[in-house]
């Protein structure tokens, strides 16, 4: 059966076909209006998680460089607000990941395509970003034997199906679009 997701902007599908597991329903369960799962809307989660044999990737998509985009002239996502709540994203989905028993090592990938966006703004971005996650609290605790996160990756479309490891679930658009 052959698993796709499709992302917010219904442009592109993520093809997890070849995954030993995946989901994006991790929003379904901190969204619930019903609060069948109590009150925990605030907690925000990543867009798809995809498991292979050595890790889970959570995978946070942003895409302003699409057409009918809203002010993508505006997306900053170097701001430091916006990466903390990108940052947060990771931190909140590993609570379900937990429960869920998913305990292989995480590695953090966030999908950007932007108008100015191009490899060295997508790795000052990583470098941002990685200083918000545990990365620093994992090496200052001696002994520990255990890491929360492995490795963050900041990159755009091409870049992700290019990847040898991320490519094995490629980004199809979905119909032609305008990028602008």
């Amino acid at each position: 059966m052959a698993i796709k997701y499709t992302e917010e902007n219904g442009r592109y599908t993520f093809d997890c076909t070849t995954a030993l597991w995946s989901t994006d329903a991790i929003h379904s369960y901190y969204q619930d209006s019903a609060h069948t799962y109590g009150i925990i809307g605030f907690l925000c989660d990543v867009d798809f998680v995809i498991e292979n044999q050595s890790h889970i990737l959570l995978v946070e998509y942003k895409n302003a460089n699409i057409s009918g985009a809203a002010h993508p002239e505006r997306f900053a996502p170097a701001g430091g607000d916006k990466l903390a709540n990108v940052a947060k994203k990771f931190y909140d989905s590993s609570h379900w990941l937990y429960l869920m028993g998913k305990d292989k090592p995480k590695k953090f990938i966030y999908v950007l395509e932007y108008p100015a966006g191009n490899s060295p703004s997508r790795k000052m971005i990583r470098n941002e970003l990685q200083k918000r996650l545990p990365f620093a609290l994992q090496a200052q605790i001696p002994g520990a034997g255990r890491k929360l996160i492995d490795e963050v990756k900041v990159v755009d479309i091409a870049e992700w199906n290019l990847d040898e490891e991320l490519g094995q679930y490629p980004i199809e658009p979905i119909e032609p679009h305008k990028q602008i």
